[in-house]
């Protein structure tokens, strides 16, 4: 406990950054070769120990070089603009509406709530106006206000401030003041999922008329099965993006956890990237098409979207046929969150096995995906490290990519540079280059807090079957009572070892229970030198 208790608490590794850095951020950045694959910024000068490792990789091309579309972008319009887009928050699936709950995205701390007066999700600043309590630690009242409970001041779906108990009723309507209310986001529900509209301004209310979601066709079709899931991350936003991006990890990092996965079936990829531009990118591979839209949702997909219909290769005949009948995509929503810390929401529509998700609990495909998950997580919290220590402009320089299986990632990475400067726009709420202090393994890849508590699926199993682990140590204990009871009593030989081994299978069953408990709610670590 204490050596736990200590890596906890060791203080945060400050990253510094080179003050040669600082000008890549700037409008008259250089614009970036066609000949290059990401960036070609000189190296820092304040760092010798980061030069080393740049200039003992030299710059390689793939064959497959992602599209130069807009270049110098770091100026005016053509600047990724991080709260002009909307951004998902949770599935409504795993939002119960008797409960305010807490999000953070983008750093903005959030209260996500059902207002039953007017029938919709509201997205609220996290913060009571009186001594900034929390919102999402409340409750919601008989009436369907949004109630503080620090000193039960209530707030309608419009954030007016309805009620201050502690204002006299003779007095000035202090509640009325602008003062006491409490900041609204714009928001709306698509697809399943509650999306919210990052600035409060007044301006903004409507502008679902002008600017909507992404929109993902499969997730509107009633013929497509698409249950959702949802995690948090103990690594940042560009990280989790492109590890999503990159097919090439999948028969190394996750082996032993997807069929026909062969840990020697590496090979080249054929990635043809198109039309890469402020709002993404898509491509085509081998089995399918990809898609980038700035900045949260990658799709892969056996379908193109519509937009793309035109770009895309045309498949042969009997591909043709075969994609006709049984259609699949993966689509994963990536929510920045913190430095450090990103959210995933992630389904898997498809249009054969349907009654399959029909039948089968939610949590139960979730064991299997948080193992895909928990399996490649360590390595991509320590790689976020790694990266930041050398400068994410500097990405290309130290990661050697030479190969077409990295074009999706080299792309994204490209998008990052070109139109973000590497980085998340916190708008000054944290320092990116100061990332949390990495804690204990068991507590980096643990599932009940990022996963278990938001999963109301998994909540609700975790439950019932820590009660079946508590019922099947009461029943053997029962059951040796019996014996106990009835040793003075005679009693059948074959009863009692009907008595004795009920006894001991149940016993058995519950530390059997209490370790697959453990395993699939809490922890489960993968060792990739003994899979």
């Amino acid at each position: 406990m204490e050596a736990a208790l200590a890596a906890c608490t060791v203080p945060s590794p400050r990253i510094h950054k080179p003050k040669s850095r600082l000008r890549s951020f700037f409008p008259n950045h250089r614009p970036i070769s066609p000949n290059s694959l990401i960036f070609k910024s000189p190296p820092p000068k304040s760092k010798p120990n980061r030069i080393a490792t740049a200039v003992s990789s030299p710059t390689v091309t793939p064959a497959n070089s992602p599209p130069e579309s807009e270049t110098g972008s770091e100026s005016g319009s053509k600047k990724f603009d991080w709260y002009a887009n909307w951004y998902p928050v949770m599935p409504i699936c795993d939002l119960d509406k008797k409960v305010p709950h807490g999000k953070k995205v983008m750093g903005l701390d959030l209260v996500v709530w059902w207002d039953r007066n007017e029938k919709q999700w509201k997205v609220m600043d996290d913060t009571c106006p009186h001594r900034l309590a929390p919102l999402s630690d409340g409750r919601i009242d008989q009436w369907g206000r949004l109630q503080c409970v620090y000193h039960g001041w209530c707030f309608n779906g419009s954030g007016d401030c309805k009620l201050i108990p502690q204002a006299p009723p003779d007095g000035p309507p202090v509640h009325s003041f602008k003062q006491a209310c409490v900041a609204v986001y714009p928001s709306t529900v698509q697809h399943e999922i509650v999306w919210f509209w990052p600035n409060s301004d007044p301006k903004y209310k409507n502008i679902i008329e002008t600017k909507k979601p992404p929109y993902i066709p499969e997730l509107e079709d009633p013929s497509f099965t698409k249950l959702m899931a949802n995690r948090d991350i103990p690594y940042g936003y560009d990280v989790l993006v492109e590890n999503l991006m990159d097919p090439a990890h999948v028969p190394y990092a996750h082996y032993g956890l997807m069929r026909n996965v062969d840990r020697e079936g590496g090979k080249p990829l054929e990635i043809t990237v198109k039309r890469l531009d402020k709002e993404g990118f898509f491509a085509k591979q081998e089995w399918g098409y990809s898609n980038f839209i700035a900045p949260c949702v990658y799709r892969s997909s056996t379908e193109p979207l519509p937009e793309q219909e035109n770009d895309s290769v045309t498949p042969p005949a009997s591909d043709k046929a075969a994609l006709s009948k049984r259609k699949l995509s993966l689509v994963f929503i990536c929510i920045p969150v913190s430095p450090g810390h990103s959210r995933l929401i992630w389904t898997f529509p498809r249009n054969f096995g349907v009654i399959i998700d029909k039948i089968v609990p939610r949590w139960v495909f979730h064991i299997n995906q948080n193992k895909i998950l928990d399996s490649d997580l360590h390595l991509l919290h320590v790689e976020e490290r790694k990266i930041l220590e050398r400068g994410p402009e500097n990405w290309q320089k130290v990661c050697f990519v030479p190969t077409k299986s990295d074009a999706l990632v080299v792309t994204f990475r490209r998008w990052f540079n070109n139109y973000s400067g590497s980085q998340v726009d916190w708008r000054g709420k944290f320092d990116p280059y100061l990332l949390p202090p990495t804690p204990p393994r068991e507590q980096l890849l643990d599932r009940y807090w990022s996963h278990v508590e938001n999963c109301s699926s998994c909540k609700k199993a975790h439950k019932y079957l820590n009660a079946l682990e508590v019922f099947l140590q009461i029943a053997s204990v029962a059951l040796i009572g019996v014996m106990a009871v009835t040793k003075q009593i005679t009693m059948p030989n074959v009863a009692r070892v009907v008595v004795v081994v009920a006894a001991v299978l149940s016993f058995a069953a519950s530390k059997w229970l209490s370790h697959f408990i453990y395993k699939t709610f809490h922890y489960h670590d993968y060792n990739h030198a003994l899979v």
